[in-house]
């Protein structure tokens, strides 16, 4: 996690496509955010999602759907089609997901994602740093999202306890802070990784090594010599690790 990119000027801002877009002025941002969460909450008093849970995945979730689209129907507040729809997906997310970073999971383009407050996410994408339009509604709100990861695996976040280490069901790692320890708020990071292993070959295609460094650790492995692997983060230590450790498997030439 790299809290120093908070509020840092020269990390571009990227567009991203679907349904994560920055409202025209700071006021209609936090009345569509108040809006959200005032259906949320009715939703959570209107339906009993324990009831839910023992329906099929798809039957829960269309379920739910339609108990949104009908809050979304009976509220005042004049919306178009597609922020109704919007409004509806993002409450789903609330419920079944982790809320506003559910389109970034989604990208598997995404290596990192880091959450230095509220209105502050960023992305790394091909090994550049970008600021995304993903805003939470506050800190409770991130510290919600926090928590809701965690007790997924069995794990707790509070005073006591206020910096944790977990995984999210596809291996990505997760790094969260709270306060007391995060004295700005609540702090959090993702890191991700491909969805397709590099072998040793593919680093030398890559220029990462050359052939004759890959058969010398290749050499290296199978004699059960001592490797020290070290580098910064999103260096690449976990994918020469893999890449070596299939790369033992197969014959030295």
């Amino acid at each position: 996690m790299n809290p120093a990119v908070n509020g840092s000027a020269h990390i571009p801002e990227l567009p991203l496509p679907g349904t994560i877009k920055r409202f025209a002025g700071e006021q209609t941002a936090l009345q569509y955010q108040d809006l959200k969460f005032i259906l949320h909450r009715k939703l959570l008093d209107r339906i009993n999602l324990e009831t839910l849970s023992t329906m099929a995945g798809p039957r829960m979730r269309t379920e739910v759907r339609a108990a949104v689209a009908r809050l979304v129907d009976e509220e005042k507040t004049p919306l178009s089609i597609l922020e109704k729809d919007r409004v509806i997906d993002e409450i789903l997310d609330e419920v079944f997901g982790l809320g506003p970073l559910e389109p970034l999971l989604q990208d598997h383009t995404i290596s990192d994602i880091l959450v230095t407050g509220p209105k502050l996410v960023y992305i790394e994408r091909a090994g550049k740093l970008y600021r995304t339009p993903v805003e939470f509604k506050d800190n409770a709100h991130l510290l919600r999202i926090i928590e809701k990861i965690v007790s997924r695996v069995g794990r707790r976040v509070d005073e006591s306890s206020p910096m944790v280490d977990a995984r999210l069901p596809d291996g990505s790692r997760v790094n969260a802070a709270i306060p007391p320890v995060a004295v700005d708020g609540p702090l959090l990071s993702i890191r991700r990784f491909g969805r397709t292993a590099l072998k040793g070959e593919d680093l030398v295609a890559k220029l990462a090594l050359t052939e004759g460094m890959l058969e010398f650790l290749k050499a290296a492995v199978k004699a059960r010599m001592n490797i020290l692997i070290s580098g910064g983060t999103g260096s690449g230590k976990t994918t020469l690790l893999n890449a070596l450790s299939a790369a033992a498997r197969s014959p030295l030439r």
